[in-house]
């Protein structure tokens, strides 16, 4: 398959319902991965829980479910040949008005996060 990139999306999107995504990361930072592709052209990771407040301080179980996505797309990026630089929301109100981007930190020279 050719990806053209990764999907991220929060799990208090309406559209998710438990489907829509290729990739589960749960608040504990467990991956579930979909028994199915369900878009030919990107990755869709669904982060657990609502990125719609404000972060100013993060949870270790936070930190540990952004590192775990971090390392899951260097993983799918290196397996399917697509830059891990190509982050796209799902919409403009998924993952959220406050999703930490910034923390999201994917460096693909050295694999640093």
């Amino acid at each position: 398959m050719t990806f053209e990139g990764f999907i991220i999306h929060h799990s208090v999107c309406p559209s998710i319902n438990g489907k829509g995504y290729d990739f589960w990361i749960g608040e504990d930072a467990t991956v579930v991965s979909s028994p199915y592709v369900t878009d030919p052209s990107h990755i869709h990771i669904c982060l657990q829980g609502d990125f719609n407040r404000e972060y100013t301080l993060f949870r270790p179980a936070e930190k540990q479910q952004l590192f775990v996505a971090s390392k899951l797309i260097m993983e799918l990026a290196r397996r399917y040949n697509i830059s891990p630089l190509y982050l796209y929301p799902h919409s403009d109100t998924c993952p959220g008005a406050d999703f930490p981007w910034n923390e999201l930190v994917i460096y693909p020279v050295d694999g640093y996060h």
